[in-house]
């Protein structure tokens, strides 16, 4: 199983919360909106790398902004398909036009021989809980359970 950790950041909006989530760069997902979301995120070593440090690498690469200070409670591990996602909730805000992603290359077009570089993110926005239901990765789904009961303790 690959392992994978990232940082929910989150923010008060009124009587509820605002969680931080991210769209996945390239032309697989640029049409992909709805389920096309996911929380900043990406795999790491077990044996080489410690989860959090992980998490916050990833975090800085995918925005190009380090995680805003605060504690970091952790989330209890969940399924993704064939992933594991360790995840750490912190309350924060940024400014969701302004991120810089690192690239990727990929073969594009398809069977062109040609490659061309695309951000890891495309884009990052606020969404209320509700909302954000619609826009993770249903594979993302248990971590709106797992922000709620956080939040309530």
């Amino acid at each position: 199983m690959t392992e994978s950790a990232g940082v929910v950041l989150f923010r008060p909006a009124g009587d509820d919360i605002e969680i931080w989530l991210v769209h996945p760069g390239g032309p697989f997902w640029a049409k992909k909106d709805t389920h096309g979301w996911s929380i900043p995120k990406g795999e790491f070593e077990p044996s080489s790398e410690e989860a959090q440090l992980a998490a916050a690498r990833e975090f800085e690469e995918e925005l190009g902004h380090p995680v805003p200070p605060g504690h970091l409670t952790p989330l209890t591990p969940f399924r993704a398909g064939k992933k594991r996602i360790h995840a750490w909730l912190v309350e924060g805000d940024l400014d969701a036009t302004n991120i810089t992603s690192n690239t990727f290359e990929m073969e594009w077009p398809p069977k062109s021989g040609q490659l061309q570089a695309f951000p890891e993110v495309d884009r990052a926005a606020w969404f209320s809980l509700q909302d954000a239901a619609t826009k993770l990765h249903k594979g993302q789904l248990p971590i709106i359970k797992l922000i709620t009961e956080a939040l309530q303790d």
